[in-house]
């Protein structure tokens, strides 16, 4: 239904072009000085629905839709009945609010009317927007590029504009405002400044050595610059890829022999009957795979065959798949039956799969499962296990302290988004950074000072393209393309 509503506010903006301009239907670019409009808050019946605009004819479009013409104050939302332009009749009762730039978040003038949420007043107002002579409707993403444009977002905040309307954890929305109040972006400046000064002292070197007018040891402050500065992007770059993994979500596995729990390990976790449960070994053949929120970390929660062997092939192609996954894992759940510590697949899953990961230095939790079939005395003090968690997915006793221990391994994994330096959250990033150090390597081998002073152009030409400057086309089509259209 909404893309209906969106194609017949399209259909009005074009007749209405070809009314007032006799020109093409076709949008204009990006740039061209057109007003945009769209619905920015989330599609389907609500209670109240934004629609916005942002362009040079937004005070336009507001004046043509509402009674009184007047515009009001600024930056204060005022109740204003909204009307067809062209016929009169009445759409809504709405809120607006009029942000003059640049003063607004595009850096344009810009309109908010907060209409009711039903599809026929959110249709109505987007057809009446687009009968209004220079609007059109707005591409996915342009908003928030008309920002970028006008400088009231860097390249690093719009990424982080961008993951905070994705954001699905706690973490992940701890991560992304950091990164839209700008920390990453204040860092790359704060070293492209050290750059630039470093530039500058080797420059002056160039122009000026020979007289006396340069102080002692220029070069050498130079240098200690540079130094300083590789020491902190390798430490960035040294991070195990934690930000990406905070953006897309650690892998953990859960494994074991069958008939531990491992599946209803999962059903627990992701609060949901996603494995089939049964006391029958083997039922899990395959990997299965499940996007859950762990602790407030975002995790990929795989669901594995029990580790077993002399068993048919579909099986075996299973517990192929499910060792394989283990390899990929950046948290392991071994999982094991509480009741049944002393079998043969259990000692043998002890000796073989959870001593050799924790020889790997594998990240990795020892959960006894099924723990309400222990006697009242417990597992016995003949059992020498290594450090473990107590669990019963039946009665969900030692459900909070396994929580908890998946919030310190994932925290170590994904990076703590409150605390520490600024995540790397893109590959992009690191590819900038990494081309930033590299230079910074030709800077420190060369002795030609004019090869020294390109060096530390490119890397600071690196920087820049990490924050929006002098970035490619094409590159800002990738990042904007995340967006919604009417952000």
């Amino acid at each position: 239904m909404w893309r209906e509503l969106w194609t017949l506010a399209a259909r009005a903006a074009r007749g209405s072009r070809r009314l007032c301009t006799g020109q093409s239907s076709r949008a204009p670019a990006f740039g061209s000085g057109a007003t945009i409009f769209a619905l920015s808050s989330g599609q389907g019946r609500c209670g109240i629905a934004v629609i916005r605009t942002s362009g040079p004819a937004s005070s336009h479009a507001l004046r043509s839709l509402t009674a009184p013409r007047d515009l009001p104050p600024a930056r204060s939302a005022s109740l204003r009945l909204l009307s067809d332009p062209h016929t009169g009749e009445p759409l809504d009762r709405a809120l607006v609010l009029w942000f003059p730039g640049p003063q607004s978040f595009t850096g344009e003038d810009c309109v908010e009317f907060h209409v009711h949420g039903g599809p026929a007043v959110v249709s109505g107002v987007l057809q009446a927007l687009g009968s209004v002579p220079g609007l059109r409707p707005a591409e996915a993403g342009e908003f928030t590029r008309r920002a970028f444009a006008h400088g009231k977002l860097s390249l690093t905040e719009v990424e982080g504009l961008a993951d905070l309307i994705h954001a699905e954890t706690e973490a992940q929305r701890r991560q992304a405002l950091r990164q839209l109040d700008g920390e990453l972006g204040q860092l790359c400046r704060s070293w492209a400044e050290t750059l630039t000064k470093a530039l500058a002292h080797v420059e002056a070197y160039i122009d000026f050595g020979e007289d006396d007018n340069l102080e002692d040891g220029v070069l050498e402050q130079a240098d200690s610059e540079v130094q300083g500065l590789v020491v902190a992007l390798d430490a960035h770059l040294r991070d195990a890829r934690r930000g990406q993994r905070l953006r897309s979500g650690a892998h953990v596995v859960v494994t074991g022999p069958p008939n531990a729990g491992k599946s209803s390990l999962v059903n627990l976790l992701s609060q949901k009957p996603v494995s089939i449960v049964s006391p029958e070994p083997g039922t899990t053949r395959d990997v299965l795979e499940i996007p859950v929120d762990l602790a407030g970390f975002p995790a990929l929660l795989s669901d594995t065959a029990g580790l077993r062997e002399g068993v048919g092939p579909v099986e075996q192609e299973g517990v192929r798949r499910a060792r394989e996954r283990l390899g990929q894992a950046d948290l392991i759940l071994a999982v094991l039956d509480a009741s049944d510590l002393t079998s043969p697949s259990s000692c043998n899953f002890l000796d073989t799969v959870v001593a050799l990961l924790g020889a790997q230095s594998q990240r990795l939790l020892l959960v006894l499962n099924k723990s309400d079939l222990l006697p009242p005395e417990g597992l016995g003090p003949s059992l020498d296990l290594p450090p473990h968690l107590l669990l019963s997915c039946l009665t969900r006793e030692g459900l909070d302290g396994l929580l908890e221990a998946l919030k310190k391994e994932l925290a170590a994994v994904c990076g703590d988004p409150s605390t520490g330096p600024p995540l790397l959250t893109r590959t992009r990033h690191r590819h900038h950074l990494q081309g930033c150090l590299d230079a910074l390597g030709h800077y420190n081998q060369t002795r030609d000072l004019a090869l020294a002073v390109e060096a530390l152009r490119v890397a600071r030409r690196h920087l820049s393209h990490l924050t929006g400057g002098g970035g490619t086309e094409e590159v800002l089509d990738i990042i904007f393309r995340d967006f919604c259209v009417g952000k």
